[in-house]
């Protein structure tokens, strides 16, 4: 390994496959890419049904928030990524941009350059759709962009049903409008995942000027002074070093990149020296401003045999294997409905996903019967939570407080997603197959008792952002440019510059926020 690189980015998530990619693409520049995790050979990766057989395995860091005060002082249980496309590798491939207005927002807080007009052609360029190219949409970019092959009939259920209640059906929640009913699209090829390793580093990582190192676990960024030089990292046992000679990016995602910056001496003064740490740059706004979209699960059971439950048998997995089609080409999340719970919304603050499965509890939790489920989720919420760490000790995990449902504002829209629920189960499009109510259960009816099932069955949908977040004032991490103020030649390119958690599944726009950051940093070359 040549210790010299003119970039080194910490992280093979979907920020930093695209990052890796794209910067490579140049033959005379100089690539080195960390990651703490291995190889993406699992056959759950593949396979979009498995993918929360992934939880809790070898390819997750298997995050735990601490104790959370709105949540019944419950850990609640984060997956992340520590594989070979981080997230991308063990999410349910749904592609989601957000809402126009969340741009908007981000250039309203002095972010210049982010608006919706300026980064739709940063969507654009990682696009190739399945369904051709129009105002919104592309081809020939890396990221595959697809319906879904499978289709489970209590889904084309759930369309009816919201139809029944007045939703307007939307066939695509990243066209000219969000509000609506509608099939989720993927991050599928031919019916299998498509991570952003599949569709950006792969194809990339035979170039001899990007080098990949995998079990890299980044331990600090070295700094001169104020300006970074390089990374420290231990790799298989051995604390190892490499220099960067033009920039230092970190993409490790919205809790290991603020981990990784206090670990460097960058960050809350007063909170690292007590920890021990010297506090180089003096950085308030690090691991603070924490967002997640969280929601509970709503199911059902059903009373004809045509849910995900037999989804796994040898049928079905011969039927995946020969032709990539069947229930286990199927992303569990199939359809979705995004919402205002209360009049004068700007955007809407619910997402309502629908499952032909009994999904609680990260899908940890069985049932043998046949059962079809909701996840009402907060997409709009004002809580904000933080990192901080434990620990000197880089190996060790950092402190999560997603600070959930601080807000009584946060929990009135999972209250109002419950009953939405509720109606959607009770309508002549599901007379045929709903059977009753698993959970919450037919007990639970007052909004207090709504309440109180949800701060016991709260959950993350996986969709963590904001620690390092872009922006002009004194809690802000990076500039417009994503670059870390007050340290040359260090960057964060990944969902925690998010000033705002967009209204919506986040790893979209995080392949977004990277294709825009490779614009930025080759302009600086």
């Amino acid at each position: 390994m040549s210790p010299h690189y003119d970039y080194i980015i910490v992280g093979t998530g979907t920020a930093g496959c695209v990052l890796a990619a794209r910067l490579s693409e140049d033959p005379h520049t100089r690539v080195l890419v960390l990651e703490a995790g291995g190889p993406d050979r699992a056959m759950e990766i593949r396979i979009p049904a498995a993918f929360s057989k992934l939880f809790k395995s070898a390819v997750d860091w298997n995050f735990c928030t601490e104790p959370e005060t709105n949540a019944n002082n419950r850990q609640l249980y984060w997956p992340r990524g520590k594989v070979l496309g981080g997230c991308s590798s063990i999410n349910a491939m749904i592609y989601i941009r957000g809402n126009r207005l969340d741009y908007e927002l981000w250039k309203s807080l002095g972010n210049d350059g982010w608006g919706y007009d300026e980064v739709l052609p940063y969507f654009l360029k990682s696009e190739n759709q399945e369904r051709g190219s129009s105002q919104y949409h592309a081809v020939g970019g890396p990221q595959w962009v697809s319906d879904l092959r499978y289709v489970n009939p209590l889904t084309r259920a759930f369309l009816a049903a919201a139809e029944e209640l007045g939703l307007v059906r939307n066939g695509d929640f990243n066209g000219e409008h969000q509000d609506g009913a509608g099939l989720y699209q993927v991050t599928q090829r031919s019916g299998a995942r498509c991570s952003a390793a599949d569709g950006f580093l792969k194809p990339a990582v035979h170039r001899p000027n990007l080098t990949v190192i995998m079990h890299a676990h980044a331990t600090r960024v070295l700094l001169e002074g104020t300006s970074a030089t390089g990374v420290e990292f231990v790799l298989n046992g051995t604390k190892q070093a490499a220099t960067a000679q033009r920039e230092v990016i970190l993409s490790g995602g919205a809790v290991n990149s603020p981990q990784l910056l206090m670990l460097s001496g960058i960050g809350p003064a007063d909170e690292l020296r007590e920890g021990g740490i010297y506090a180089s740059v003096d950085l308030p706004g690090v691991g603070k401003n924490l967002q997640d979209h969280p929601m509970v699960s709503v199911g059902c059971f059903c009373t004809k045999p045509v849910s995900m439950a037999n989804a796994e048998s040898a049928k079905n997995l011969m039927r995946y294997l020969l032709f990539k089609s069947g229930p286990l080409a199927s992303n569990v999340a199939e359809a979705g409905i995004f919402a205002r719970t209360r009049p004068g919304l700007e955007v809407p603050d619910l997402q309502l996903l629908f499952g032909p499965a009994y999904y609680v509890n990260h899908g940890f939790d069985k049932r043998k019967e046949h059962c079809f489920g909701f996840g009402p989720t907060l997409i709009a919420p004002e809580s904000r939570g933080e990192i901080t760490l434990k620990s000197a000790d880089p190996m060790a995990a950092p402190a999560i407080r997603a600070n959930y449902l601080a807000c009584d504002s946060d929990l009135r829209v999972i209250l109002e997603g419950v009953k939405l629920c509720r109606r959607i189960a009770a309508t002549k499009a599901f007379a045929d197959y709903c059977g009753g109510e698993v959970i919450p259960g037919p007990n639970v009816r007052s909004d207090s008792e709504i309440a109180a099932f949800i701060r016991s069955a709260l959950q993350t949908l996986y969709h963590p952002v904001g620690t390092c977040k872009m922006g002009r004032d004194e809690m802000a991490v990076v500039d417009s440019e994503l670059r870390v103020r007050g340290v040359d030649r260090l960057r964060v390119v990944d969902a925690s510059i998010m000033p705002r958690i967009t209204t919506g599944n986040t790893n979209a726009p995080t392949m977004m926020i990277a294709e825009k950051a490779a614009d930025l940093i080759r302009a600086h070359s």
